[in-house]
């Protein structure tokens, strides 16, 4: 007998996102296993307050959504308790969905392992498939997730044009920090450094969760590119810690904490454009792009979108196959040319677990990515970033 299927999007959102949903509901409306599509509104406090949305007959413009940034459905971060896992189930129940598709990262994976668990002992027929996204790269056996390369692309082009930018008003202002996102890993700020071609492009400085940061080495590093090129652009990311671990904040007291334990992350730039100014009594600047990193559509990579919505395909497909408490994945087989294919993984292999960066993939003086790196990450951003001009610095000799 045919049955209903649920899909949720949750966590931060991305320029992808949407085109993992359109791959589910496509398959789904295909699907003479499925009945009904239906969407929960906001994440997981829809399906608990009973805001479900009939995504079976609706006549929006799945083309259109394919490419729509950000979550259609509406997101939302919230951890299930105990109670609230048996209120869930049971609205599921009521609704006679055997199919339960979450769109998300570590935390929606935690969420469709619960959920699979708890069905499973009481003896409910649900079959739980997640959908990897997050911009942060850092999800465990899988090559890379949805939402990654579009983000990348954008940081990098950002970076580009920063240092550009920097380079032309050096005089004013030589110092320039691009504090990018990344909550535990720097697989997106090292993407900065992926349009840099020449000594003098930017960044000339790459700071990494990965690595232990401090204050005295970076005011030096700094010191030394502005000895050397008279200028420095500095690509921060925003989760930096101290050799003992703490994140650099303006003020820990204020910063929110969300169910997952996860702090809001943030200002690490202002702080050391201060510390800057203060040592070395140059100008400093902030760029932080904030939320607009991880949506910006001028920025979507083709890749990206075909890849997102096949896992959105494959994890319906997968589902009605039979597989339970899995996360679809993405698999590599080939960079040259670049192809990957389609696996998936227990959902206990990747709830709240983090894969950093690879150290092949970072230089000895932690500045710089190594040719792994951009053969990694080139073939995610889409089209091949842009060469600037640079006009050369030969003078001519004025007459007496």
């Amino acid at each position: 007998m045919p049955a209903n299927l649920l899909v949720i999007q949750s966590g931060g959102c991305t320029a992808v996102m949407n085109a993992s949903l359109v791959g589910v509901i496509r398959r789904a409306r295909g699907s003479s296993a499925v009945a009904r599509v239906f969407g929960s509104h906001r994440g997981v406090r829809g399906l608990l307050r009973g805001e479900i949305l009939d995504l079976t007959d609706d006549e929006f413009d799945l083309h259109a959504l394919r490419t729509t940034p950000a979550a259609a459905l509406g997101s939302n971060r919230h951890r299930l308790t105990e109670d609230e896992c048996d209120r869930a189930l049971d609205v599921l129940r009521r609704l006679e969905v055997r199919f339960l598709h979450v769109i998300g990262g570590n935390d929606s994976a935690d969420t469709g392992e619960r959920l699979a668990r708890r069905a499973a002992a009481a003896a409910h027929d649900l079959r739980v498939v997640t959908i990897p996204k997050t911009v942060d790269n850092d999800l465990p056996h899988t090559d890379h997730t949805p939402g990654y390369g579009s983000a990348a692309r954008f940081v990098a082009l950002a970076t580009i044009d920063a240092g550009r930018d920097t380079e032309a008003i050096a005089d004013v202002d030589p110092v320039k920090i691009v504090e990018i996102v990344g909550r535990d890993a720097g697989w997106l700020t090292l993407a900065a450094s992926l349009g840099r071609r020449e000594e003098d492009d930017a960044p000339h400085l790459t700071y990494l969760p990965e690595r232990p940061f401090s204050i005295d080495r970076f005011i030096a590093d700094v010191d030394a590119s502005l000895a050397r090129r008279g200028r420095a652009v500095i690509a921060l990311a925003e989760a930096v810690r101290d050799e003992r671990g703490a994140y650099l904040q303006a003020n820990d007291s204020a910063l929110y904490t969300d169910s997952f334990g996860h702090r809001q992350l943030g200002g690490a730039s202002a702080i050391l454009c201060d510390v800057i100014t203060a040592r070395l009594g140059v100008k400093a600047r902030a760029d932080r792009p904030g939320t607009i990193q991880r949506m910006l559509t001028a920025c979507q990579s083709p890749v990206d979108l075909a890849e997102a919505e096949r896992l959105g395909t494959a994890a319906v497909d997968r589902a009605v196959g039979g597989e339970n408490g899995t996360m679809v994945t993405l698999v590599r087989e080939a960079d040259r040319p670049y192809h990957c294919v389609i696996g998936s993984v227990p959902l206990a292999e990747v709830a709240n677990r983090v894969r950093t960066l690879p150290i092949d993939y970072l230089s000895a003086d932690g500045h710089s990515p190594t040719d792994a790196f951009r053969g990694y990450a080139l073939p995610l951003l889409g089209a091949p970033l842009p060469r600037h001009a640079r006009l050369s610095r030969r003078f001519i000799s004025i007459p007496a």
